[in-house]
Protein backbone atom coordinates (compact mmCIF):
# COMPACT_ATOMS: atom_id res chain seq x y z
CA UNK A 1 0.00 0.00 0.00
CA UNK A 2 1.52 3.45 -0.98
CA UNK A 3 1.86 5.98 1.65
CA UNK A 4 -0.88 8.87 1.75
CA UNK A 5 1.98 11.62 0.42
CA UNK A 6 2.17 9.51 -2.67
CA UNK A 7 -0.78 11.29 -5.34
CA UNK A 8 -2.83 9.31 -5.81
CA UNK A 9 -1.76 9.25 -9.28
CA UNK A 10 0.84 6.91 -8.33
CA UNK A 11 -0.99 4.34 -5.66
CA UNK A 12 -2.54 2.46 -8.06
CA UNK A 13 -5.84 1.29 -9.63
CA UNK A 14 -8.58 2.96 -7.62
CA UNK A 15 -11.29 0.15 -7.09
CA UNK A 16 -14.42 -0.48 -9.32
CA UNK A 17 -13.19 2.16 -11.57
CA UNK A 18 -12.99 1.62 -15.33
CA UNK A 19 -9.35 1.49 -16.76
CA UNK A 20 -9.73 4.50 -18.85
CA UNK A 21 -11.63 6.20 -16.05
CA UNK A 22 -8.79 6.08 -13.76
CA UNK A 23 -7.19 9.57 -14.45
CA UNK A 24 -9.89 11.30 -13.43
CA UNK A 25 -10.48 9.57 -10.58
CA UNK A 26 -6.94 10.46 -9.40
CA UNK A 27 -7.50 13.82 -10.22
CA UNK A 28 -10.20 14.21 -8.14
CA UNK A 29 -8.87 12.36 -5.25
CA UNK A 30 -5.90 14.51 -5.41
CA UNK A 31 -7.80 17.71 -5.25
CA UNK A 32 -10.06 16.40 -2.61
CA UNK A 33 -7.38 15.91 -0.43
CA UNK A 34 -5.53 18.97 -1.45
CA UNK A 35 -8.73 21.22 -0.78
CA UNK A 36 -9.22 19.75 2.75
CA UNK A 37 -5.70 19.70 3.44
CA UNK A 38 -5.10 23.71 2.51
CA UNK A 39 -8.59 24.38 4.07
CA UNK A 40 -7.90 22.93 7.76
CA UNK A 41 -7.02 26.23 9.76
CA UNK A 42 -7.51 28.56 7.12
CA UNK A 43 -9.43 31.82 8.63
CA UNK A 44 -12.70 31.29 8.40
CA UNK A 45 -12.95 35.37 8.56
CA UNK A 46 -11.54 35.26 4.73
CA UNK A 47 -13.66 32.98 2.95
CA UNK A 48 -15.40 35.78 0.82
CA UNK A 49 -12.05 37.89 0.87
CA UNK A 50 -10.18 38.47 -2.82
CA UNK A 51 -6.69 39.98 -3.10
CA UNK A 52 -4.89 40.88 -6.99
CA UNK A 53 -8.55 40.58 -8.60
CA UNK A 54 -8.47 36.74 -7.89
CA UNK A 55 -11.33 35.05 -6.81
CA UNK A 56 -12.40 34.46 -3.14
CA UNK A 57 -11.67 30.98 -1.74
CA UNK A 58 -15.46 31.28 -1.26
CA UNK A 59 -16.01 31.36 -4.98
CA UNK A 60 -13.34 28.30 -5.71
CA UNK A 61 -14.79 26.02 -3.12
CA UNK A 62 -18.45 26.70 -4.38
CA UNK A 63 -17.19 26.22 -8.21
CA UNK A 64 -15.49 23.24 -7.52
CA UNK A 65 -18.81 21.24 -6.30
CA UNK A 66 -20.82 22.96 -9.05
CA UNK A 67 -19.02 22.37 -12.15
CA UNK A 68 -18.57 18.88 -10.63
CA UNK A 69 -22.18 18.59 -10.45
CA UNK A 70 -22.93 20.20 -13.96
CA UNK A 71 -20.60 18.69 -16.17
CA UNK A 72 -21.20 14.76 -14.80
CA UNK A 73 -24.90 15.94 -15.11
CA UNK A 74 -23.60 16.56 -19.31
CA UNK A 75 -21.98 12.99 -19.40
CA UNK A 76 -24.99 11.49 -18.01
CA UNK A 77 -26.74 12.69 -21.40
CA UNK A 78 -29.06 15.40 -19.14
CA UNK A 79 -29.14 18.99 -18.97
CA UNK A 80 -29.06 21.32 -15.98
CA UNK A 81 -32.48 21.49 -13.82
CA UNK A 82 -33.62 24.59 -12.53
CA UNK A 83 -32.04 24.15 -8.80
CA UNK A 84 -28.44 23.50 -11.19
CA UNK A 85 -28.78 26.21 -12.90
CA UNK A 86 -29.80 28.36 -9.39
CA UNK A 87 -26.44 27.27 -7.75
CA UNK A 88 -24.61 28.47 -11.66
CA UNK A 89 -26.12 32.21 -10.54
CA UNK A 90 -25.18 32.06 -6.77
CA UNK A 91 -21.29 30.96 -7.37
CA UNK A 92 -20.91 34.69 -8.22
CA UNK A 93 -23.11 35.70 -5.55
CA UNK A 94 -22.88 33.49 -2.90
CA UNK A 95 -24.84 33.63 0.86
CA UNK A 96 -22.19 35.47 2.92
CA UNK A 97 -23.85 33.22 5.79
CA UNK A 98 -21.89 29.92 4.47
CA UNK A 99 -19.33 28.78 5.98
CA UNK A 100 -16.33 26.85 5.21
CA UNK A 101 -17.02 23.54 6.65
CA UNK A 102 -20.70 23.43 4.83
CA UNK A 103 -18.68 24.35 1.62
CA UNK A 104 -16.14 21.68 2.01
CA UNK A 105 -18.64 18.48 2.72
CA UNK A 106 -20.41 19.69 -0.57
CA UNK A 107 -17.70 19.34 -2.29
CA UNK A 108 -16.52 16.56 -0.71
CA UNK A 109 -19.95 14.79 -1.61
CA UNK A 110 -19.72 16.33 -5.57
CA UNK A 111 -16.39 14.35 -5.40
CA UNK A 112 -17.81 11.07 -3.81
CA UNK A 113 -20.90 11.16 -7.11
CA UNK A 114 -18.72 11.57 -9.34
CA UNK A 115 -16.91 8.83 -8.08
CA UNK A 116 -19.80 6.86 -7.95
CA UNK A 117 -20.51 7.72 -11.67
CA UNK A 118 -16.90 6.90 -12.82
CA UNK A 119 -17.40 3.06 -11.71
CA UNK A 120 -21.20 2.75 -13.38
CA UNK A 121 -19.72 4.76 -16.25
CA UNK A 122 -20.05 2.05 -19.24
CA UNK A 123 -16.38 2.08 -21.25
CA UNK A 124 -18.35 1.36 -24.36
CA UNK A 125 -20.17 5.02 -23.81
CA UNK A 126 -16.93 6.95 -23.70
CA UNK A 127 -17.41 8.63 -27.36
CA UNK A 128 -20.60 8.84 -26.86
CA UNK A 129 -21.71 12.28 -28.13
CA UNK A 130 -23.51 14.60 -24.90
CA UNK A 131 -24.84 17.97 -25.78
CA UNK A 132 -23.95 20.87 -23.57
CA UNK A 133 -25.16 23.44 -22.21
CA UNK A 134 -28.04 25.79 -23.67
CA UNK A 135 -26.67 25.67 -27.03
CA UNK A 136 -26.17 21.92 -27.18
CA UNK A 137 -22.58 22.42 -28.09
CA UNK A 138 -21.58 18.82 -28.58
CA UNK A 139 -18.55 16.68 -26.50
CA UNK A 140 -18.42 13.59 -25.58
CA UNK A 141 -18.73 11.18 -22.38
CA UNK A 142 -14.98 10.89 -21.89
CA UNK A 143 -14.62 14.89 -23.41
CA UNK A 144 -16.81 15.96 -20.26
CA UNK A 145 -14.72 13.72 -17.50
CA UNK A 146 -11.69 14.33 -18.40
CA UNK A 147 -12.61 18.71 -18.40
CA UNK A 148 -13.90 17.94 -15.46
CA UNK A 149 -10.50 16.35 -13.37
CA UNK A 150 -8.99 18.98 -15.02
CA UNK A 151 -11.07 22.06 -14.13
CA UNK A 152 -11.33 21.03 -10.38
CA UNK A 153 -7.53 21.03 -10.80
CA UNK A 154 -7.34 24.25 -12.44
CA UNK A 155 -8.98 25.62 -9.53
CA UNK A 156 -7.69 23.84 -7.02
CA UNK A 157 -4.45 25.58 -7.76
CA UNK A 158 -6.19 28.79 -7.68
CA UNK A 159 -7.68 28.14 -4.64
CA UNK A 160 -4.24 26.99 -3.06
CA UNK A 161 -2.94 30.25 -4.45
CA UNK A 162 -5.60 32.59 -3.13
CA UNK A 163 -5.55 31.20 -0.12
CA UNK A 164 -1.88 31.35 0.37
CA UNK A 165 -1.99 34.81 -0.28
CA UNK A 166 -4.35 35.71 1.56
CA UNK A 167 -3.11 34.29 4.65
CA UNK A 168 0.49 35.72 3.82
CA UNK A 169 -1.16 39.39 3.46
CA UNK A 170 -3.66 38.98 6.99
CA UNK A 171 -0.01 38.36 8.52
CA UNK A 172 1.56 41.17 7.57
CA UNK A 173 -1.61 43.97 8.64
Amino acid sequence: MAEKSTEYWLRGPVADIPALLQPVAHALLQARAEVNEMMTGFDAGLLFSSIAGMASPAFHLLHLAGVLDRLFTYARGEQLTEKQLDYLNAETNPDKNIVSNTLLANFNMQVNLALEQLKHTDASTLTAVRAVGRKHVPSTVIGLLVHAAEHTMRHTGQLLVTVNALTAYSKEK
